[in-house]
Parts: C-alpha cells; sequence; structure tokens
C-alpha cells in the first residue's frame, strides 16, 4: 500500500484487493447511459462531456500501455501521453480518461481524427494537432484494485496520486448541475454533461450510475455502403449508415455532409478495400446504384433527431472511429433513470 491508501478510512480501506496489473480490464470500462432524465435526485457530480476518444493507461514499473475501450493499443499513437505518464513519480496504477484535442477553445472529434492514424513520431509532429489526456478515474493503485470504492474517493486519490501539466490533465466536476448546467454547457458550444453518482463503484458495461445528458444527437453508426459522387465532387457522394439490431443491421439513412476532400478520397480507398456485392443492411435501400461494403467501419455522425420511420435527420459526418466494434453499434435510446 502506498501514503494515499493509508490515508483511507477503515471501511473503505477494506474495501481494497490486490491485483495484477491489467486484470481489472477484462470486462472492458465503464459505461454511461443516454438519458432525457435533467433533474437528478441524490448525490450527483457533473463532468463536462468530452468530444474524443476513451484511453484506459496501464503502467507496471517502466512498462506502461495505452488501450482503447476495444482493447487496441495506443502507445504510438498519443507517444506525448505515454512519456507524460512515464515520468509520474508513481509506478504501478491503471487509470481511465479521455483523449481529445481542441478546436477554438473546443474539443473536436473531426480533428482528433486526424492524429489517429498516425504512429511515426515525423507524421504526429507535422500533423501540428496537439493532443490532452483528461483523467478521470483510477481502477488500481500500486496493486490494489480501487474499482470498489466511491467515485469521490478514486477521484481524490487519482487527483493526488499524479502531477498535472500538458498533456495530462484532471477532468474538472461540479456537485451540482442538472437542468441550469447543461443549458449553460450548451450554450458554450459544449457536448454536454456526464452525471455519476458520487458514491459509486466503477463497475465495467453501461451503467445507470453514470448517464449521458446531451446538448444536441448524435452517436456511432456502422458505414454498409456508399453512393457515386456527383459533379466535381470526388470519392464518394454519400454514406450509407446504420445500426444493429440484434443480428439485423438496420438502415438509418445516408450522410453527406462533413467531408473535406482528403476525408472524400481517403475514405473511398478504405470502402474501396472493403468492396462487397450483397447489401448488409436488413432493410430495402432505395438508392439508385449504390455500392455495398462490408460493415466493418464505424462513424461518429451528429444530426438532429430520428424520425418517425427511423432515419437520420440532417446528419453530418464527423470522422471514424476506431475504439469501438461494429457489432456494438446499436441505436442509443434515452434511458428513464430507475431507483
Amino acid at each position: 500500500m502506498t501514503d494515499l491508501l493509508d490515508t483511507l478510512p477503515a471501511e473503505q480501506a477494506g474495501l481494497l484487493r490486490q491485483t495484477r496489473p491489467g486484470m481489472e480490464l477484462a470486462a472492458g470500462p465503464m459505461l454511461a447511459t443516454l438519458t432525457d432524465e435533467r433533474d437528478l435526485p441524490g448525490d450527483w457530480i457533473f463532468e463536462r462531456k468530452l468530444d474524443g476518444i476513451r484511453v484506459l493507461a496501464v503502467r507496471e514499473g517502466k512498462t506502461l500501455t495505452l488501450l482503447s475501450r476495444t482493447g487496441r493499443h495506443l502507445d504510438t499513437t498519443y507517444p506525448e501521453i505515454v512519456d507524460a505518464l512515464a515520468a509520474q513519480s508513481s509506478t504501478d496504477f491503471t487509470i481511465d480518461g479521455e483523449v481529445v484535442a481542441f478546436s477554438r477553445g473546443r474539443t473536436d472529434f473531426a480533428r482528433l481524427q486526424q492524429r489517429m492514424g498516425l504512429t511515426r513520431r515525423r507524421d504526429i509532429e507535422a500533423s501540428g494537432v496537439a493532443v490532452s489526456y483528461y483523467v478521470f478515474d483510477v481502477l488500481r493503485l500500486q496493486g490494489a484494485d480501487t474499482r470498489s470504492l466511491p467515485l469521490r474517493t478514486r477521484k481524490s486519490l487519482v487527483r493526488r496520486a499524479l502531477a498535472y501539466s500538458a498533456p495530462l490533465r484532471m477532468t474538472p466536476h461540479r456537485n451540482e448541475g442538472g437542468r441550469e448546467l447543461l443549458a449553460d454547457v450548451c450554450g458554450r458550444g459544449w457536448e454536454g454533461l456526464i452525471a455519476k453518482r458520487a458514491d459509486s463503484r466503477y463497475r465495467p458495461g453501461r451503467s445507470q450510475d453514470w448517464l449521458k445528458l446531451k446538448c444536441s444527437l448524435g452517436q456511432e453508426l456502422v458505414v454498409g455502403g456508399f453512393t457515386d459522387p456527383a459533379g466535381s465532387r470526388s470519392g464518394f457522394g454519400a454514406l450509407l449508415v446504420g445500426y444493429y439490431d440484434g443480428d439485423r443491421l438496420r438502415y438509418a439513412g445516408k450522410v453527406g455532409t462533413g467531408f473535406d476532400h482528403r476525408t472524400l478520397v481517403g475514405l473511398r480507398a478504405r470502402l474501396d478495400g472493403l468492396a462487397t456485392t450483397e447489401s448488409p443492411f436488413a432493410d430495402r435501400v432505395r438508392e439508385g446504384r449504390p455500392h455495398w461494403v462490408e460493415p466493418a467501419l464505424v462513424a461518429q455522425i451528429a444530426f438532429t433527431e430520428w424520425t418517425r420511420d427511423s432515419m437520420l435527420r440532417h446528419p453530418r459526418f464527423l470522422g471514424l472511429r476506431d475504439d469501438k466494434s461494429a457489432r456494438d453499434v446499436v441505436r442509443e435510446r434515452p434511458s428513464p433513470l430507475t431507483a
């Protein structure tokens, strides 16, 4: 145990269990549930919803590994974060957080995407895209599994366990929130809020102890095809996207905005490599001469609402995600809060 863990009250110290590095990641990270609730009963804390990718960091002595939510290694993609964590005096931890890139003071997923496929230092430096790692939780510290501790205690531990300077940041939170705070952050152009029960344990999988309060709609969707470009446009015209309902890929519409020339050309090359002759969608797609692809790519899409026939209204492409499996993409529906 460390001095930090020795400061815990006896009843909390009794919740700690010894664990090997990485063992706590076997079931995956804890995930938030979308909700329309705004007035939350009980003791909650509120964090800014960041528009980035989830990253867990595991350090054991001199070995440090960054992992996506699907377990993919990201060490070479974000070497500045590896360097910052390797320089810490704490040498045994597993932490949870979000990697983001900023544009005009806001987290920008499209800008972050410019870093996602880069692994060589010279390419990373040439991109000009700086990233930050916002840490918000600790799963293990000095050999002890901390997931059974209350959230407020875990936040106190991770705040004191690490030294924070760019690109490493501690995620700030507020002890009061709800309707007025959400209106304020939406007015600032933020994504929304993440509300977390202050006494909750860290449990893998989606939970109502963590809630997403969004300013506008948006979610991951699976790319199942595309249309031809028109006029002077390069690459393709629109992506045909959907979500899984059981084993069926349900069609959700086409996305034709949010692409620059580089994305159109580069994404078309990836789509051609996934070409197939059969539609992956369970529903009929009413597009003339569509091109089908294996449903392997996951795109982040912003939109204004779902129509009555379950189509996207005014969708806009934000970027590709490589931190989520296509088969895990389902339609997000607001969940009523249970006691």
